[in-house]
């Protein structure tokens, strides 16, 4: 899909300069002839920018009006400033404020093509994630992610949430079942509760109790009946967590509930209907649990109708930008303060590292680096010593011995790491990588062409 630039320019010749060399690179313009009518393009929700080029004064709204409207949008698009020698100061300020850039009349052509590419790749994970939130519109903030894996994953979210079938959703340790769970649910109709539980925190001779409740005279101990947690998230959904440690015994019993739709207390002589919807993560492998004789068979297939799998972060960096952000925005608004900028070396450390983790390791280490960050701007020694080490390529070629890779192996994967430093920057990875863009693209596309499920 084509990047859409809306470009504000009051002055008729250099606005169509700027659209012929916008198209002709292969962008799709919009032009605005001053402030006012770039203002109504913006306003235009249906109208969805990609990058705003505009001029710093204009009649009816100067580009520093334009930033703000943007931003009041909560548009994620860049800003590139254009202005005339005379008013620099002000595009300065615009920078200060959130622009992307300034280039100063007269420009060359070429500055102006490379800001541009530079802004729309720079922005390209915010700005996927903005259009996947308008997709996924009842999502949770909470999750975070637009590398190819997530747009996927979102996208069976949705049509999971249209169903009334249980899913099991598999990932690893601190990848976030839990919220892609409760996003399940969010998007769908269901009007009653998210009742979360971890199994692996119920005691085994709690755990059917916990489910399914019991009645006053049911055991030793029980002064009251008491309702389970299947008919607390009656017209809800059940999650159960940690799925992999329910006890033997009680394996039967939920299978029966989830066939035939029926509840019964403990000690009652009657079952109860219920609509439930069961969400169940875990991150053992079942199937293994299953041969091992620790999981019942017919109960895997009867959890596993829809099938979620959370890939691990270190398969995804194009995501760590995001959640970086989204995580010094967390901690800057628990404590009132303003989040402290992240250096573009620090960020690069954050996107080498496996994170075994996972997102919740990753939001732990920035919570440390903010609390004990010197400055205003988060460094690599604000990082732990796990983390540097490992946030380095000079193993590189260590995994290429101990893995025999061949000379185009070695190639590719410097490559993906080029990309992983960069943020995904194609052309700072090119350079890195000592060629142009054009034969970073070529190279891409190979790997593509070999691997369709190739992806960074």
């Amino acid at each position: 899909m084509k990047a859409r630039i809306l470009i504000a320019e009051d002055d008729a010749d250099l606005r169509d300069l700027l659209q012929d060399e916008l198209e002709d690179a292969g962008y799709e313009t919009l032009a605005a002839i001053d402030g006012r009518a770039a203002l109504a393009h913006i306003e235009r929700e249906q109208e969805r920018l990609d990058l705003l080029l505009t001029d710093v004064r204009m009649p009816g709204a100067g580009g520093g009006e334009l930033l703000a409207a943007m931003r009041a949008q909560r548009s994620e698009a860049p800003v590139i400033v254009i202005t005339a020698f005379g008013s620099v100061e002000q595009a300065v300020e615009m920078v200060k404020a959130g622009a992307f850039q300034y280039l100063t009349k007269p420009f060359d052509t070429d500055d102006l093509l490379r800001a541009v590419a530079e802004a729309l790749e720079g922005s390209a994970p915010q700005r996927e994630q903005a259009r996947l939130r308008r997709e996924l519109p009842n999502a949770p903030a909470r999750i975070i992610g637009a590398s190819r894996p997530m747009q996927e994953l979102f996208k069976l979210i949705t049509r999971a949430a249209r169903s009334a079938s249980t899913v099991l959703i598999t990932g690893e340790s601190g990848t976030g079942k839990e919220l892609v769970a409760r996003s399940v649910h969010d998007a769908s109709e269901r009007k009653g509760a998210f009742v979360p539980v971890n199994c692996a925190a119920i005691p085994a001779e709690l755990m059917e109790s916990e489910l399914f409740g019991h009645t006053g005279q049911a055991f030793t101990g029980a002064r009251q009946a008491r309702a389970g947690l299947f008919e607390s998230a009656d017209s809800g959904t059940l999650f159960l967590d940690e799925i992999g440690e329910m006890p033997l015994a009680v394996q039967p019993k939920l299978l029966r509930v989830l066939q035939e739709g029926m509840v019964r207390r403990i000690g009652a002589d009657r079952e109860r209907e219920i609509n439930v919807r069961v969400i169940a993560a875990t991150n053992r492998n079942l199937e293994k649990e299953v041969s091992e004789g620790r999981f019942r068979e017919d109960l895997y297939w009867r959890l596993n109708v829809i099938h979620l799998h959370l890939p691990p972060l270190r398969e995804r960096p194009f995501d760590i930008p995001l959640l970086v952000e989204h995580f010094l925005n967390k901690l800057a608004e628990k404590s009132r303060r303003t989040a402290p900028d992240i250096l573009p070396e620090t960020l690069a450390v954050l996107t080498a590292y496996s994170w075994p983790g996972n997102a919740r390791e990753l939001e732990n280490v920035i919570e440390r680096a903010v609390a004990l960050a010197e400055g205003d701007s988060l460094t690599p020694e604000d990082l732990p010593e796990r983390v540097r080490s490992n946030g380095q390529t000079g193993n590189l070629l260590a995994r290429a011995s101990e893995r025999r890779m061949t000379l185009r192996e070695l190639e590719k994967e410097y490559i993906i790491e080029a990309l992983r430093l960069t943020v995904g920057n194609k052309s700072r990875a090119a350079e890195i990588l000592g060629f142009d863009r054009r034969t970073l693209h070529r190279k891409l596309d190979e790997y593509r062409a070999e691997d369709p499920s190739f992806h960074l």
